[in-house]
């Protein structure tokens, strides 16, 4: 990338929401009949999703050209499948996480394996609540995969308390109590809330009290699930891709069109709001037991640094990087603090960040859960920087190439196919607003 992105007025529709594609695609096959999506996102990880239901016994029929897909479930603990199988969740540790959930009854042992990223990231938070409910996992000592669990006819209920803010732990425990018998009580810090969501509209028999700082979730044996025809909305994490480039650009102004706009997802635009940006929510609806709009964006003349109020980190934790760049353009030092999460992601973001920063030139302290970035309003690129070694992770890959289309400078970015795992669309849509690139088929390493 040798050039700024110049100024555009459009309408857009990002790709659409991963974490609800996979919840989907998890939940309709437990239900008994066809459940159907649309505008399915059509990315690895989710491939990914449906590939390990096929080897689990589960009838998947996906149209790839029209982003469609049927799901014919056979019922809870409805799984049908040979010894000795292996489910790869390749990169995704949604799924890898969350099917878990759904083997506790599993007769045979199942290995599940996942690529370098996903194999160093940690597993004991699944091993451990899953044990309590006594499924079995192999080796006994293992703390990340690949692994093999094998469930048991002897499951109990349990009582656990979700200390992280992990949407996948909770909601691998809640999927895992829709199968044990008798109510199994979650009280977690609050995190992204699709699967209680999704429970909640099919009549599933759980109930959520929410409270200040934490969500007490029952969840009790369910006996039949309906299946759940579903339209799945754009995805926030990937709207604020263009989020930041549209606050970042001269005199620019974006459209996004039906956008998932969850409150537990939209803490990006409450950082950035109160950092000076003028994001607004238009056709705002109810859809399904989720919130969908869409989101107006123009460019921003002044910015100002942030004491982020950690009640935002949960919200916002996929989108911290993305926020990270504004956070350099902004006047005065932004803190952001709590963010221990952030470095078990696909990479080790906190880390990556703060080498992207500091190579471009923005004074940054970083301790292991918090980072300092002392802003530049004027801050201008001229140099040449090449980001690799990122352990492809498709976040940031993304953000570097937001960074060289704002900021100026020549770019130099390794593993495209990075973003294959979440927005496969991201390079194609950056040039619909007019983004340029070079293309080196070969890049000296």
């Amino acid at each position: 990338i040798n050039k700024n992105i110049k100024n555009y007025n459009k309408v857009i529709y990002v790709s659409s929401d991963k974490s609800i594609s996979i919840r989907w695609a998890l939940i309709a096959s437990q239900a008994i009949g066809t459940s159907k999506a649309t505008n399915l996102l059509i990315s690895e990880d989710v491939l990914s999703t449906l590939s390990c239901l096929k080897k689990l016994g589960i009838k998947v029929i996906l149209n790839r050209k029209q982003n469609k897909c049927k799901i014919v479930g056979n019922g809870i603990n409805g799984f049908n499948y040979k010894k000795k199988i292996i489910l790869n969740a390749k990169n995704s540790g949604t799924l890898a996480r969350l099917i878990c959930g759904l083997l506790v009854k599993s007769k045979n042992s199942i290995k599940i394996i996942g690529d370098k990223s996903l194999s160093r990231r940690d597993f004991s938070r699944v091993i451990k609540p899953l044990s309590q409910f006594g499924v079995n996992f192999y080796p006994k000592t293992k703390k990340n995969l690949p692994i093999k669990i094998k469930g048991t006819n002897f499951l109990r209920p349990i009582q656990f308390v979700e200390k992280k803010g992990s949407a996948q732990v909770k909601s691998l425990l809640i999927l895992a109590g829709m199968i044990a018998p008798g109510t199994t009580t979650i009280y977690a810090k609050k995190s992204r809330n699709h699967t209680e969501n999704f429970l909640k509209y099919l009549k599933v028999p759980i109930n959520v009290s929410k409270k200040k700082h934490y969500d007490i979730i029952k969840i009790s044996q369910t006996d039949r699930i309906n299946p759940i025809n579903y339209k799945i909305p754009g995805d926030i994490s990937s709207a604020a891709f263009f989020i930041v480039l549209t606050i970042l650009s001269k005199n620019s102004k974006l459209l996004i069109k039906d956008v998932l706009t969850n409150p537990t997802r939209i803490g990006i635009i409450k950082i950035l709001n109160k950092m000076g940006a003028k994001i607004i929510l238009k056709n705002k609806r109810s859809y399904k037991g989720e919130m969908i709009a869409d989101i107006f964006v123009k460019s921003c003349k002044l910015l100002n640094g942030i004491n982020c109020p950690k009640k935002y980190n949960t919200s916002a934790i996929d989108e911290f990087l993305i926020i990270f760049l504004v956070a350099a353009k902004a006047k005065g030092c932004s803190h952001f603090k709590g963010l221990s999460e952030l470095n078990k992601k696909e990479s080790p973001r906190l880390e990556m960040a703060s080498k992207i920063l500091k190579m471009m030139g923005v004074k940054v302290f970083k301790n292991k859960d918090s980072i300092k970035i002392y802003g530049n309003p004027n801050l201008k690129l001229i140099n040449d920087y090449e980001i690799k070694n990122f352990y492809k992770d498709h976040r940031v890959f993304m953000m570097s190439v937001i960074a060289g289309l704002c900021f100026g400078g020549n770019w130099k970015i390794h593993d495209k196919d990075s973003i294959k795992t979440s927005f496969p669309k991201f390079i194609n849509l950056t040039k619909v607003l007019g983004a340029k690139y070079c293309w080196l088929t070969k890049l000296k390493i």
